[in-house]
C-alpha cells in the first residue's frame, strides 16, 4: 500500500536522515518490548472508552465494577463479529450520539469493500485514526530505504482514487478508509518530502469520476517518466486495472503530450488546471511513449516506459497472487512489494523485509496500533461457538500455527473477529510476524464439503495449465454455489485471454476434472461416493466481463482503491451479470478419484448416512 508523509516536516534540503533513524529505533523497541506496550495500549483503551455503554453492558469501569478494568475485560467482554455490533453501529448511524461504543465521538463510518456478501460494513472510527495511520505510513520508507537507498531522487508514480462518500441519516460520512485519509489533512497538507513525491496531482486523485482521474494520473506519470523511481497502487488488479486502461488510451495520451492539450473528455475544472500546469507540449517525449507502446508485445511494458523504476509497489498477498504472473509480465523482472497490513477496522502491521519474494510476504504487527489477539483456527473451525477463554495474547503465538486476528480498537471495537486467518512465520524480537493465508469462511458448499479461497485457488492455478498449449491464459475467474438443480454443483466463470488457436471443449473438460482432482477429500467424496454433488461447471465469459463486474460493484458503493473480483460469489445481480455474458459452458466429464482412508471409517459413514435418510 502506498505509504503517507512524516508528521515531520522536511527541512529544505532534502528529507532528515535522522527521521529515518528516529522511525527504525521506534520499531525496535515496541517490537522488543511487545507484551508491555500491549499491555498499556489496553489499558489506553479501556480508560478512553470507559463512558461507552459497551463496555459498562459488560461490567467493566473502574466505577461499576470491583475488578480492575484489564482484569474485568479479559473475563467478561466476549468475541464478537460484525453481525453481533450491528445493532450499536446502526444507532450511531442514525443519529444516537451517546457514547455507545467509543468515549470518544464517532467522527465517521468507514465502509468496507463488501466483495464477498456483497454488503458493505459500516466501522465507525474516532478522529485520533488518521494520526495512528499517518504513523504506520511514516514507517515504510525507512524500512524500504534501507533495502534501496536513493528513493528521495525521484517521484513515485502511485495510482490513488477516491470514492464519492455518503451520509448516514445522522449525518456521519460513509466512505472507504483510503478515501477518509486522502481527503483528510494529514495527507493533503503534509509538508515537502522527497520520499513521497506523487507524480499525481491531489486535484487528481481526489475527482471521484474514475476514468478522468485514471487519465489524469497515468498522464502525469508519463510526462514524469524520466522522473519515476517507483510504481504501484493498492490492489494488484487496480495497478493491472490501470495498465489495460493504457493499452486502450495510449494514442490519446500521447497526442495529449505531442499538443500540450489535455482531451476533452477530461471535464473536471480543478483537474484539468492541474494537469494544465505541467503539460506542455513535447513530441519527442510523445514519440518516445509512442514507439514503446506500438511495439507487438507489452512484456517489460513498466521497465520500457519508466526506465527508473526500482518496483512495483502492491498488494500481492491471498487472492491478489493470481496476479503475480501478469504483473511479472508487464513489469520485466521488477520486485513485486508488499509494504503494509490494513484493513478499514484499523492498520495493522508492516512487511520489514519488503524485498522479498511475494510468497515468503510476512507482517509484523505494530504493538500501538490496537490491542492484538489470535483465536486458534482449530477453535475458529469448532462446530462450538469460540469462546474469548480460547483467545491468545500477541506475544504469546506459536511458530507455524494459525489464527483468526481479533482486535480491541481505540474506536470502541471490542474483541472483533477481522476475519483473517494468519500463519506465524517468525518473530522480530518479542513481536511475531504473520504470513496471511486466507479470509475466514470464504468457501464453496453444497453438502458437507467446504472449499476455502486458497484451496479453490491453487485447484484452479493448476488447471490452466491445460490452456497453456494452445497460448490461451486465464484473466480473471470467480466462482459461486449453483444450488438450483438437485445435486447442486460447482461453478467458475472463467474469463480467457485467447490465444493463435482454439481450445478444444475435451481440453476445458479436463480442466473441469483437474480442478475436482485437486479439491479436499470430503469434496471427492461427495462427488464419487456419496454423489451428493455434481459435476463441476466451467462458464467461459466474453471479454471485459471482469471490467463490468468491478463498475457493478463501484455502482453499488464499493471503492476502486480497495475493489477485488471476488472469489466466491451469491446467486442475485452479479451471478446474473455473468450469466448474461457467457460464451460457452463445459462440465467435469467423470467424477474425481477418491478412496475411503479406511473401510471400517466408510462403513460408519454409510451407516450414519442411512439413519439420517431414515
Amino acid at each position: 500500500m502506498p505509504e503517507a508523509p512524516s508528521a515531520q516536516p522536511a527541512p529544505a534540503s532534502g528529507y532528515a536522515p535522522g527521521a529515518h533513524r528516529e522511525a527504525l529505533d521506534f520499531i525496535e523497541h515496541v517490537t522488543a518490548n511487545a507484551g508491555k506496550v500491549q499491555q498499556r495500549v489496553l489499558a489506553e483503551i479501556l480508560a478512553q472508552n470507559e463512558t461507552a455503554e459497551y463496555l459498562r453492558r459488560y461490567g467493566v469501569s473502574s466505577s461499576s465494577s470491583p475488578l480492575d478494568p484489564v482484569d474485568a475485560f479479559r473475563r467478561c467482554v466476549p468475541l464478537v463479529t460484525y453481525e453481533d455490533l450491528q445493532p450499536d453501529i446502526l444507532r450511531i448511524a442514525n443519529g444516537d450520539s451517546s457514547p455507545i461504543l467509543s468515549g470518544k465521538p464517532i467522527s465517521e463510518f468507514l465502509t468496507s469493500s463488501g466483495t464477498s456478501g456483497g454488503e458493505r460494513k459500516l466501522m465507525p472510527t474516532i478522529a485520533d485514526e488518521l494520526d495512528r495511520r499517518s504513523l504506520l505510513y511514516s514507517l515504510l520508507m525507512p524500512v524500504m530505504s534501507q533495502s534501496l537507498p536513493g528513493l528521495d531522487k525521484g517521484k513515485a508514480m502511485y495510482l490513488l482514487f477516491v470514492k464519492a462518500e455518503s451520509r448516514t441519516p445522522g449525518g456521519l460520512a460513509a466512505r472507504p478508509v483510503l478515501t477518509s485519509y486522502y481527503r483528510s489533512r494529514q495527507f493533503l497538507d503534509r509538508p515537502h518530502d522527497p520520499y513521497t513525491a506523487y507524480t499525481s496531482p491531489n486535484e487528481a486523485i481526489l475527482c471521484v469520476d474514475s476514468y478522468q482521474s485514471m487519465y489524469a494520473q497515468l498522464l502525469c506519470g508519463l510526462v514524469h517518466r524520466t522522473d519515476v523511481l517507483r510504481v504501484g497502487a493498492v490492489f494488484a488488479s487496480g495497478f493491472l486495472r490501470a495498465i489495460r486502461f493504457l493499452e486502450k488510451h495510449w494514442p490519446r495520451l500521447c497526442h495529449d503530450i505531442r499538443t500540450g492539450e489535455l482531451d476533452p473528455e477530461i471535464t473536471d475544472r480543478s483537474v484539468r488546471d492541474a494537469v494544465g500546469r505541467l503539460l506542455h507540449a513535447n513530441p519527442a517525449l510523445a514519440s518516445e511513449i509512442e514507439a514503446e507502446c506500438s511495439k507487438p508485445s507489452w512484456e517489460g511494458i513498466i521497465r520500457r516506459l519508466w526506465p527508473r523504476t526500482k518496483y512495483i509497489d502492491v498488494i500481492v498477498t491471498g487472492a491478489m497472487s493470481q496476479y503475480i504472473p501478469t504483473l511479472e509480465f508487464y513489469g520485466g523482472g521488477l520486485p513485486l512489494i508488499c509494504t503494509m497490513y490494513a484493513s478499514s477496522e484499523c492498520y495493522f502491521g508492516l512487511n520489514l523485509n519488503p524485498m522479498c519474494k511475494p510468497g515468503e510476504v510476512a507482517y509484523t504487527l505494530i504493538p500501538t496500533m490496537c490491542h492484538f489477539e489470535f483465536l486458534p483456527v482449530h477453535c475458529s473451525n469448532a462446530n462450538a461457538e469460540p469462546s474469548h477463554r480460547d483467545l491468545v495474547d500477541l506475544v504469546d503465538v506459536k511458530l507455524g500455527h494459525d489464527y483468526e486476528l481479533v482486535v480491541t480498537t481505540f474506536s470502541g471495537l471490542c474483541r472483533y473477529r477481522v476475519g483473517d486467518v494468519l500463519r506465524v512465520a517468525g518473530f522480530k524480537n518479542e513481536a511475531p510476524m504473520f504470513s496471511f493465508v486466507r479470509r475466514r469462511n470464504v468457501a464453496l458448499s453444497i453438502d458437507s464439503d467446504k472449499t476455502d479461497e486458497t484451496e479453490l485457488h491453487t485447484a484452479v492455478s493448476s488447471a490452466v495449465q491445460h490452456l497453456a498449449p494452445f497460448g490461451a491464459s486465464l484473466v480473471e475467474y470467480t466462482s459461486y454455489a449453483d444450488t438450483a438443480a438437485i445435486p447442486g454443483h460447482y461453478v467458475l466463470f472463467w474469463e480467457l485471454r485467447e490465444g493463435s488457436t482454439a481450445v478444444p471443449a475435451s481440453v476445458f473438460e479436463e480442466c473441469c476434472l483437474s480442478v475436482e482432482e485437486a479439491l479436499n477429500s470430503v469434496y471427492r467424496q461427495c462427488r464419487a461416493c456419496d454423489r451428493s454433488i455434481g459435476p463441476l461447471e466451467i462458464r467461459v465469459v466474453s471479454e471485459g466481463t471482469f471490467e463490468k463486474l468491478m463498475d457493478y460493484a463501484l455502482s453499488q458503493g464499493a471503492s476502486i482503491n480497495q475493489y477485488k473480483a471476488p472469489r466466491c460469489v451469491r446467486p442475485g445481480p452479479v451471478v446474473e451479470l455473468l450469466d448474461a455474458r457467457v460464451q460457452a459452458s463445459y462440465f467435469s466429464p467423470k467424477c474425481p478419484k477418491w478412496s475411503p482412508g479406511n473401510k471400517q471409517w466408510n462403513t460408519s459413514s454409510k451407516e450414519l448416512l442411512s439413519i439420517g435418510d431414515a
